[in-house]
């Protein structure tokens, strides 16, 4: 402390802007190697318990209990993309029939805005025509860029189950390093905030899987009200996307609108489709996420948006998605460590900061 004392505040305040600049060119260049592995720490998290209960209640050996849950868990989420590709290929037979709806609405477009805007159908045609010469000259760019995420999301397909297998396999090793990675008097404070960083993490990825599964029974039931084509589908859809914190839903949306105008000529379903989106959200962001979600991570909505951007920013749609929880991690080490409680009491919510902090089990008493 004292030797913090003596060093000026502006030299201070350089060597943490360095020190974050750093950071932030290793999380942009290294995102091929961090992403995988982060995804497949939140996985293990949650999956531990589920060893837990193979090793002791079926008495399984560790190894053997540690792939029965990796390869269940990964089941399930493989069925749902199954499940997503088996209702996709039911679009493509239907795609004679989208084109020709599709051609319709053009038209009516087309229409509307020759009586709103006078433009003639000749200057309207021009001006696609030049927008479809520049989306050509982009073309290799663009496929250029497809064939590398699809390459790098076949690589993470294949390095998140082996990455998550392997963390829960060697978890008492990790553990065991932390622990000689700190001073003796300070395992107290590691083993809280082990165990409050796994009671958050699990809880709150417990909780999005059960917001996924009402947002989309939600969503699917007003869109078989509506009469929508591929109501079911739309909805999964809906609830997956709802994953990437609010871009999501909006996507979703998108998707919805265009896939009803291939399927129907009545733009009047267009207002059913928002108003159903509209409800769903509501529900979602005022029910939902506070009651099931939100109170599983105490950070305020201004610091959930700013790490969605910059998570977004640095890391496209996965880093959206690990934003929420590496936030919530942060803001519990913060909370433990003295000289960084101002930012870790920034980082959280009135009702969470004016409360007194609760008892964390440890690890030992917790199981």
């Amino acid at each position: 402390m004292e030797v913090n004392n003596k060093i000026p505040a502006y030299i201070r305040f350089t060597l943490i802007l360095i020190s974050l600049s750093i950071l932030t060119v290793i999380l942009y260049f290294g995102q091929n190697i961090l992403i995988p592995l982060l995804l497949a720490l939140l996985f293990a998290i949650v999956l531990s318990p589920s060893v837990g209960f193979f090793t002791k209640k079926l008495r399984f050996p560790h190894i053997l209990a540690v792939s029965f849950s990796v390869i269940l868990f990964f089941i399930i989420i493989a069925a749902i993309f199954v499940f997503i590709s088996w209702q996709v290929s039911d679009i493509t037979d239907d795609w004679n029939k989208i084109k020709k709806n599709l051609l319709i609405h053009y038209e009516h477009a087309q229409h509307w805005i020759k009586q709103r805007y006078h433009v003639s159908y000749n200057k309207q045609e021009v001006y696609m025509e030049q927008v479809a010469q520049k989306t050509l000259k982009s073309d290799s760019q663009l496929m250029g860029n497809t064939l590398s995420s699809f390459t790098d999301t076949l690589l993470n397909i294949v390095l998140i189950p082996i990455y998550t297998f392997l963390i829960l396999l060697y978890r008492n090793l990790f553990l065991q390093f932390l622990y000689k990675m700190v001073r003796h008097k300070n395992e107290d404070l590691l083993i809280d905030v082990l165990s409050e960083i796994k009671t958050v993490v699990k809880s709150y990825i417990i909780g999005l899987f059960i917001e996924m599964g009402i947002v989309g029974t939600l969503t699917t039931t007003g869109f078989l009200l509506l009469g929508i084509h591929y109501a079911i589908l739309l909805g999964v859809i809906t609830a997956v996307l709802n994953l990437i914190p609010y871009i999501g839903i909006l996507v979703a949306g998108l998707i919805a609108i265009f896939a009803t105008l291939g399927n129907s000529t009545d733009v009047y379903l267009i207002v059913g489709i928002i108003a159903v989106n509209s409800v769903v959200q509501l529900i979602d962001n005022n029910i939902i996420v506070p009651k099931i979600v939100g109170n599983k991570v105490s950070i305020n909505a201004l610091v959930t948006m700013v790490g969605v951007i910059i998570g977004g920013t640095l890391w496209g749609i996965p880093g959206m998605i690990l934003s929420i929880p590496i936030t919530a991690i942060i803001k519990i080490i913060f909370d433990r460590i003295e000289s960084l409680k101002p930012w870790g009491a920034l980082l959280g919510n009135m009702e969470a900061s004016s409360a007194k902090p609760s008892v964390v089990q440890t690890p030992e008493s917790s199981n």
